[in-house]
């Protein structure tokens, strides 16, 4: 069913109305229709560039297939492309793009020791963590799977919204916690002050007297303030 589905994508949403079963379908296909819109703008942008210059499709292609790059240039291009590169009026644009790459080249293989450093230390953390919550191995990896998949889609400018509302709830969680611990408090006087009420109104049957003459001599009734704070007392 498709609740099911729902229940079983969303863990931390309720789906008890049609309202809200069918909202976030509708919010899922927004989501698969912006995606299927991306795809297609990629594949246009592939297409125009091809069909501008089909040499692009086959080099594209052969590179993919194993062929040496600069092989397949010349077989696209002939020996123009090293005439081209020899061009003294190119030199200082292709040696700024070769400084690209000697710089492109040289962060990546930055990034590729860091990660190796960091991978380390979040290997025991995740250890840790894994033994403090009690999880299995699968567990761990749809944990990992899911994070992998959200950083991946940030690079590219992707943001779902079950990312988005993970985000909300790890900001709030602290601030939430705290609401939920005073409107327990709250509830708690409440029951109190409630329970001292119904047992002052039940009373004991008798009669209070006072004053001269046996005449009943009435006392002000007490705010529900005084009577929390003699709760409070031990009154």
């Amino acid at each position: 069913m498709a609740v099911d589905r729902l229940r079983e994508r969303y863990p931390d949403k309720e789906f008890n109305d049609d309202e809200a079963i069918f909202g976030q379908i509708s919010d899922d296909y927004d989501e698969l229709d912006g995606q299927l819109n991306g795809y297609k703008e990629r594949e246009q942008q592939m297409v125009d560039m091809m069909s501008a210059d089909p040499r692009s499709a086959h080099f594209l292609s052969n590179w993919h297939n194993g062929g040496d790059p600069a092989v397949e240039l010349v077989r696209m291009f002939g020996t123009d492309i090293k005439d081209a590169i020899d061009d003294p009026e190119k030199q200082d644009a292709i040696a700024a793009a070769n400084k690209e790459y000697v710089d492109r080249v040289a962060k990546s293989r930055e990034l590729e020791a860091e990660y190796s450093k960091n991978l380390d230390a979040s290997l025991e953390t995740l250890r840790a963590f894994q033994e403090e919550n009690g999880m299995s191995d699968e567990e761990v990896d749809a944990v990992m799977g899911f994070l992998e998949q959200v950083f991946a889609d940030a690079l590219i400018g992707k943001f779902s919204r079950q990312s988005l509302e993970l985000a909300r709830k790890a900001i709030n969680h602290d601030e939430d916690v705290a609401a939920a611990a005073d409107d327990a408090e709250v509830k708690g006087r409440n029951a109190k002050i409630n329970e001292t009420l119904r047992r002052r109104q039940e009373g004991d049957g008798v009669a209070p007297l006072g004053g001269s003459a046996g005449k009943v001599n009435p006392q002000r009734p007490k705010s529900i303030l005084q009577l929390a704070r003699e709760e409070e007392m031990g009154m």
